[in-house]
């Protein structure tokens, strides 16, 4: 079988799983043991014929997929992928190209760059920012510290990136007490540590409190991070950005905005006011994945300060065919060498959804979302913890017969899981167990939206809670 008949088979089998995904259980339906036995066994000696791997490998894995690409999937901010970039990300693997150099891809590095002017103007930040194009959001907080890192030492007369951090002045970083995980894990990698942070108070919903930040800065001296963040992980909720970078840049400041989510407001008319002043700070990171709905692989990293981005990212070896200077070369602004294509799919989502589908995409979601939180919130014994301003609804279960609502909510989750018709994971906020609800997929429908609640309050008078 040549490749493009392997291809047009591998279509085949895709799209009658894309088909299914409207109706299919969300949950996957084989467990841990079932998996192992049907994909392991020992290497074989010879090799077998590409169209039965094929086959094999589509049987075996479908049982243990999760429809997070579905329109009833709302777990950890997960969205699917608009047709467009599901495509063009094919064509991505077709072409094989190498997007580090210019030089080894001039196509891919031209696309990107227009995607990357594309998307600094949906967003509403400095037209003259450079973009990464990164893994994931936790690659795009890496890059954008980096970036600050480098500037904050380089204001202090320290180059980190040819002498290390050995001897070097003490980077304070101020985080907020809501951060998400992957801004610690970042200082981490970045040789920051995390227990050395400067956690600043957060309000009622997440959200990080000036006082308290300028109270903390105060007491520092020195080179200076501060990490703001765009759409609370657990209540949507977004950090006052403007406030923040003006106090920060008093002290000269670097102010780096975790926005994996939250940012996509900005091309939102009617959400927009929730990232005023957002452009004030040095440099943001976001998920294309998580509300463009392209496929994973797609975090962005936007800095300000195209020489500090540059500086703290690119490498330079004899062998490498050098850019002129006009050329792109993707790996400048990227912590890898090299790596797929991965603006493609960017780029073919924008192009097809247009300023229009964007906005309307992430405010219908937001729509849902509020529709979600009246239907649950309508029923006796349940409790929406959160002020719904985004995409994200916190739920929480207390039937008047239940002593312990902390188990009740938990045992609710579990049982929304195992019964199939949508799935989201539960969180801690503030001490109280919940069900955490993010709804950030194209092909979700006010329909889905009611067959999830009904379910969901299915479950709960299952459990015990009586919900009628």
């Amino acid at each position: 079988m040549s490749a493009a008949d392997l291809l047009a088979r591998a279509a085949a089998l895709a799209g009658r799983y894309l088909e299914t995904l409207p109706s299919r259980p969300v949950s996957a339906r084989a467990d841990l043991a079932a998996l192992r036995a049907a994909l392991g066994g020992p290497l074989p000696a010879r090799g077998t014929d590409p169209a039965e791997v094929l086959e094999r490998l589509a049987a075996d894995v479908e049982p243990g997929l999760v429809a997070s690409a579905g329109p009833r999937y709302f777990g950890f901010v997960i969205g699917g992928s608009v047709p467009a970039a599901l495509a063009a990300d094919w064509l991505v693997t077709a072409w094989d190209q190498d997007a580090g150099l210019y030089a080894c891809g001039p196509s891919v590095a031209v696309a990107e760059e227009v995607a990357a002017g594309w998307l600094l103007e949906l967003l509403g930040l400095p037209a003259t920012s450079s973009v990464g194009f990164v893994t994931g959001g936790q690659m795009a907080n890496f890059t954008g510290l980096a970036a600050g890192r480098h500037a904050v030492l380089a204001r202090a007369g320290w180059d980190v990136e040819e002498d290390g951090l050995a001897g070097a002045p003490l980077v304070n970083v101020v985080i907020g007490e809501e951060a998400h995980v992957t801004i610690v894990t970042s200082l981490r990698m970045l040789g920051l540590g995390g227990r050395r942070v400067v956690r600043v108070g957060a309000d009622g919903q997440g959200r990080m409190r000036v006082d308290e930040l300028r109270r903390a800065l105060s007491s520092l001296s020195g080179p200076t991070l501060v990490c703001a963040q765009a759409g609370n992980v657990n209540t949507g909720a977004f950090d006052p950005v403007g406030e923040i970078a003006d106090i920060a840049h008093e002290r000269q400041a670097w102010v780096h905005v975790d926005g994996a989510f939250g940012l996509w407001a900005g091309a939102a008319p009617a959400l927009r006011h929730h990232v005023r002043g957002v452009d004030r700070a040095d440099s943001w990171a976001t998920d294309g994945h998580k509300w463009l709905n392209v496929p994973y692989d797609s975090g962005l990293a936007i800095v300000r300060d195209p020489v500090a981005h540059k500086t703290a990212m690119t490498g330079r070896a004899a062998y490498l065919v050098q850019s002129t200077g006009a050329e792109r070369d993707e790996q400048d602004w990227t912590p890898e060498f090299s790596r797929r294509a991965r603006g493609i799919p960017v780029y073919a989502a924008l192009r097809s959804l247009g300023r229009d589908g964007v906005a309307d995409m992430v405010e219908r979601c937001c729509r849902l979302a509020r529709r979600m939180a009246e239907r649950l919130g309508a029923a006796p014994g349940v409790r929406i913890l959160n002020e719904v301003v985004l995409n994200q609804v916190l739920v929480r279960f207390e039937p008047a017969a239940v002593a312990d609502a902390d188990a009740f909510t938990r045992a609710v989750i579990a049982r929304v899981q195992r019964e199939g018709t949508c799935w989201m994971a539960g969180t801690r906020w503030h001490g109280l167990d919940a069900m955490r609800i993010s709804i950030s997929n194209w092909s979700t429908t006010e329909a889905d939206v009611d067959r999830s609640a009904e379910a969901i309050l299915r479950c709960a008078e299952g459990e015990g809670g009586g919900q009628k």
